[in-house]
């Protein structure tokens, strides 16, 4: 490559990008998931489209379908709130494993038996799909105000069953059906096991130091950690486990942790796992080739049909007996089963490994996927609202950054009032912050002003609080708590998460 081939590349680089942050405002409009978008541009930039782009290396798509993955999983870990996960996380586990082979065998029964596929190639393809996609999941449900169970389930299980699936995907194309199952199950559960301890240690070693270790810069935080994400991705891999699950578990504990500078990594992971599924999905469109569907359509409908009418409610509604979870939540979470890029990056691991017919396993996924989350995305919304799993006025959680002031022993925190917070209308002596900690500057409508004790907080203000290291904790918990509970937060038993003690 030369420098003028690369001066061409960052061009048609630079504007896809654009391209495709211009599709997102018309995706969110129109209600429409953006990844189809995307798999459009990388369609229309492909041989049979206006690009011409001859691309056909199912090899680097699966490497880099694989490396996107990782960071939407980073993303996604760093924005799963641990208080809403917490009291389904037995729930999730149970999804994304007996829920995933409940799903498998369903879907792949119906391939076999209602499209006439091998049975090789219908658990290969029951397996690819079955697979929720993280990024189709984090980006739909977080504009969806549905209650925290549901939430907290979903994007757990998302979380969760790339790790069974892609095992099994992998077993399936190198032996085809495993004769003793037993032995199977064994291999998931230990290498769910070792990729689960690796995501914790490093998670709870990267998320002490990054507390403990005052950076010279703030930019430096963002890249310190996703470094700590991809280590434990890769660790985890390198250790024959469950590399997926790791980088998950260890994200979501960086992302619980009230690291220093938190929204501006936060924003920089965002702005990554955007990256990556922007790229992801114009790769996926690139590979395709339209005029070869043509014959793989009618398959793909009917095992869609049977993943998403049978196969998935089935297996949410077996996984969650044991739980009691009320039927309107369990209607949701069926049709909530988004699948996205996930399902065709996996459906590259036939191809790669010479798989007979994987070529119209990779058709058929494809066509499934867009039909499909064509059909479930923009539904959502509305049968939410049918079902009446909003849940509208709720009080915004607080965003509160820390930046540590090494010499003083000291952190800054800078808090911004979010429309809905209870804290709207509080005095600041009211506050009642801890020995040690005060707050020294409001910033109101552009203007900032030393705050007396009675000084009345609005919404939409900016409060500078500086507190000692000891009483750090204690301050955001307080501050936290009269966010959602006001100033009679202590007395009517409101802790920092908002939830009654």
């Amino acid at each position: 490559m030369t420098v003028h081939h690369l001066n061409q590349l960052l061009l048609v680089c630079s504007v896809v990008l654009l391209v495709a942050v211009a599709a997102v405002r018309i995706s969110s409009r129109s209600g429409l998931p953006s990844l189809l978008v995307y798999l459009a541009i990388g369609v229309l930039m492909g041989q049979d489209g206006i690009g011409e782009i001859h691309f056909n290396s199912a090899a680097v798509t699966q490497v880099m379908g694989y490396a996107a993955l990782v960071v939407i999983l980073a993303e996604g870990g760093l924005g799963t709130k641990w208080k809403e996960i917490r009291p389904v996380l037995s729930s999730a586990s149970v999804l994304a494993t007996a829920g995933v082979a409940v799903s498998v065998g369903v879907t792949a029964a119906g391939a076999h038996y209602l499209v006439g596929l091998g049975w090789r190639q219908a658990l290969i393809i029951g397996a690819v799909v079955s697979s929720t996609d993280a990024a189709a999941v984090f980006s739909v449900l977080r504009r969806i105000p549905l209650p925290a169970r549901v939430t907290g389930t979903l994007e757990a299980e998302s979380g969760f069953n790339d790790a069974p699936v892609v095992i099994l995907v992998v077993a399936f194309c190198t032996a085809g059906p495993v004769e003793h199952w037993y032995v199977l199950l064994g291999e998931i559960a230990l290498e769910l096991a070792i990729g689960a301890a690796i995501g914790l240690a490093v998670g709870w070693f990267g998320s002490w130091g990054l507390r403990h270790v005052a950076l010279p810069a703030s930019g430096l935080y963002p890249i310190a950690v996703m470094a700590i994400a991809v280590t434990a991705y890769a660790a985890g891999a390198l250790a024959h486990g469950s590399g997926f699950l790791a980088v998950y578990l260890a994200s979501m504990m960086l992302g619980n942790a009230r690291l220093p500078h938190w929204p501006a990594t936060r924003g920089f992971a965002e702005g990554l796992g955007w990256i990556a599924q922007i790229g992801m999905f114009v790769l996926l469109g690139l590979l395709v080739t339209p005029h070869d569907l043509g014959d793989d359509v009618w398959p793909a409908l009917v095992i869609g049909l049977v993943l998403t009418m049978v196969a998935r409610p089935l297996s949410v509604v077996l996984s969650l007996a044991p739980f009691r979870v009320p039927w309107q939540e369990q209607t949701l979470m069926s049709w909530a089963g988004l699948r996205g890029a996930v399902p065709i990056i996996l459906a590259t691991i036939p191809m790669v490994n010479g798989v007979t017919g994987s070529r119209r396993i990779f058709n058929i996924v494809f066509v499934l996927v867009v039909v499909y989350t064509l059909v479930q995305g923009p539904t959502l919304p509305w049968l939410a609202r049918t079902l009446r799993l909003g849940e509208e006025g709720e009080a915004s959680d607080l965003g509160i950054e820390s930046a540590p002031l090494e010499r003083l022993r000291g952190h800054l925190l800078s808090i911004s009032i979010p429309e809905g917070s209870r804290m709207h209308g509080v005095e600041v002596n009211e506050l009642r912050l801890p020995p040690g900690a005060a707050v020294t500057l409001v910033v109101r409508e552009g203007k900032s002003f030393v705050p007396l004790p009675t000084t009345v907080l609005r919404r939409d203000d900016e409060l500078l609080v500086v507190a000692t290291d000891p009483v750090r904790d204690a301050a955001e918990r307080r501050l936290r708590a009269v966010a959602h509970g006001g100033k009679l937060a202590g007395w009517l038993g409101t802790n920092g998460a908002g939830r009654p003690h």
